[in-house]
């Protein structure tokens, strides 16, 4: 049939993005486009938890449309980011730490929406482990009216001045839209050399998990 989407590779996409909406109603659409894109091809939603800013809409988003939703939020950031009813499953965590690494277990695929700090520490950890082969997960920015112009002229100096090399620049992916950017992470070939500390690195996540969880429980 003219006009369907095909059914995506990954089951499940991690979306980092603020706990604000910023004050541009493109950065608002933007998260209802991209939940939108996801339900089209039928990938269930990981995020940080929140039902306020980008997470809440892009979660409610996903939910309204019938995905899955699964949210992450470490157990001190509950009264800041949730308000209200929140969607989907929602699993408390000890910690950020813990978050990150419970998000980036469930998920095949990264994508960050505009955001601040915790947004960028977010992103550049998931590219960071794709660099040093920890797991071969694409990552996608989505650069909103150019929101995110200056992070990639900061990345391409850093590669002309030796810092990341050059093959190193596309081990994440950057579109305007959300539909561009999902079929990219769709066409995503890993440019590392292997990913040889996966196996131990997921052995030491489920230690360390299993004894926060141990702590929570207390």
């Amino acid at each position: 049939m003219e006009g369907k989407v095909a059914k995506s590779r990954f089951k499940r996409v991690c979306v980092f993005c603020g706990s604000s909406t910023g004050k541009r109603n493109c950065y608002r659409d933007a998260a209802v486009e991209l939940a939108e894109e996801l339900v089209s091809r039928k990938m269930d939603l990981v995020y940080g938890g929140g039902s306020v800013g980008l997470m809440g809409l892009v979660s409610q988003a996903v939910h309204r449309g019938g995905g899955h939703v699964l949210g992450i939020i470490p157990k001190t950031l509950m009264c800041k980011e949730i308000t209200g009813e929140t969607v989907g499953d929602v699993r408390v965590v000890a910690d950020m730490h813990q978050r990150k690494a419970e998000m980036a277990r469930h998920s095949d695929a990264f994508i960050a929406l505009p955001g601040g700090y915790g947004t960028l520490e977010e992103l550049l950890e998931v590219i960071t482990w794709a660099q040093l082969g920890i797991h071969d997960k694409p990552v996608g920015l989505l650069n909103v009216d150019g929101y995110y112009n200056s992070l990639l002229s900061f990345i391409d100096k850093a590669v002309d001045d030796g810092f990341i090399k050059p093959c190193q620049r596309h081990i994440f992916v950057s579109a305007p839209s959300a539909k561009e950017l999902v079929q990219k992470l769709e066409d995503y070939v890993p440019v590392h050399n292997g990913v040889v500390p996966k196996a131990r690195w997921e052995v030491e996540q489920v230690e360390y998990n299993s004894l926060l969880q141990a702590e929570i429980a207390r």
